[in-house]
């Protein structure tokens, strides 16, 4: 797992929220494969689960049908467990526009009903699940994402620690290669049906990490993660152009139509954004947006809590504009190894 101790799951019991997605049915293959005691999946979708339950048949794995709106579900299903990885949202943004009032249901009360449990059950840590897009939001999905962090970074300011051991932390990361609903398998999608592609801006780019990237910062965040911090990984990005291209070559050109940018969309995608570089940090292979209560301790003071811990002064933002960009080859090679075609 990436030189990460995974003794720290050993005997543990595991929760993830919206657990029969795409991250959280990567996270349960990547959890079995250490000495966890009991995986529990969270979700709404009933038919997913059981697909789930045959695909791994695995005895630590336990599903629970609930809704993070529902406190009380939460509250029974948090009791003993040690971790969770907060992954269940309304994420897709067209519908999310669409449906704002529920969005707030899930992404925001229903975070606020995931520290609430966890508090009360004393869970050691909770980690939740976050996006670019919640960095100056300019959608609905965004903004609900953003509450979400400051819910999380909050957190922590209300626990009496003698009382409630518990931690929260947040990871903020861009696109997942191939996750549903991304870009890649509906631009497959519309290849394989001989379909133009539909493109907003050629010169738009993303933050890209792969489901294996993804999984190792994830778990680094919750092995580092003292509380209240924000982490953030060293990504590279790529070119909407680019991406055409490299699929173009794997598949065939189908054509392509430029719409123009639709409204909530930006150009380029942003994971640190200048007001928030004061504050950030570099730690090994990560970003680290600080907890506020820490920004006026020294850097000796920090370094005792956070080895290896160094001030992040490379850029004005971490932006997708301004990082390494995957080449068109780099694509064709990333997403034939990911098997997405």
């Amino acid at each position: 797992m990436n030189n990460l101790n995974t003794s720290m799951f050993n005997g543990k019991n595991i929760l993830i929220t919206g657990g029969t997605g795409s991250l959280g049915q990567a996270l349960t293959n990547r959890l079995l494969k250490t000495e966890v005691n009991q995986i529990r999946i969270f979700s709404r979708n009933e038919l997913k689960q059981i697909e789930m339950e045959e695909k791994f048949q695995d005895k630590r794995l336990r599903f629970f049908i609930g809704d993070v709106r529902d406190l009380s579900r939460l509250e029974l299903a948090f009791e003993d467990v040690d971790y969770i990885f907060h992954a269940a949202a309304l994420k897709h943004v067209p519908k999310v526009e669409y449906n704002p009032f529920e969005s707030i249901k899930t992404n925001i009360i229903g975070s606020e009903n995931v520290i609430a449990a966890s508090i009360s059950n004393n869970v050691k840590k909770v980690v939740c699940i976050g996006t670019d897009k919640a960095v100056s939001p300019l959608n609905t999905y965004g903004a609900t994402k953003l509450l979400m962090e400051k819910l999380f970074v909050s957190a922590n300011n209300y626990l009496n620690e003698k009382r409630h051991p518990t931690k929260f932390i947040a990871v903020r990361y861009g696109n997942v290669l191939g996750s549903s609903g991304s870009v890649v398998p509906k631009f497959i999608e519309k290849i394989k049906k001989n379909e133009q592609l539909t493109i907003t801006n050629s010169k738009m780019t993303r933050f890209s990490i792969t489901m294996d990237e993804a999984l190792d910062f994830i778990l680094n965040a919750l092995y580092q993660g003292k509380g209240s911090e924000i982490f953030i990984p060293k990504i590279r990005a790529y070119e909407i152009n680019e991406l055409k291209n490299a699929l173009f070559e794997l598949l065939k050109n189908t054509g392509e139509e430029i719409t123009g940018i639709r409204t909530g969309e930006k150009l380029n995608e942003v994971l640190i954004n200048e007001y928030e570089i004061p504050h950030s940090w570099e730690i090994n292979d990560m970003y680290m947006i600080l907890n506020p209560a820490l920004s006026t301790k020294s850097m000796l003071e920090l370094s005792k809590i956070y080895p290896n811990i160094k001030k992040l002064n490379k850029f004005e933002n971490y932006a997708s504009n301004n990082v390494e960009k995957i080449s068109k080859n780099d694509l064709k090679n990333i997403i034939t190894n990911a098997k997405l075609i």
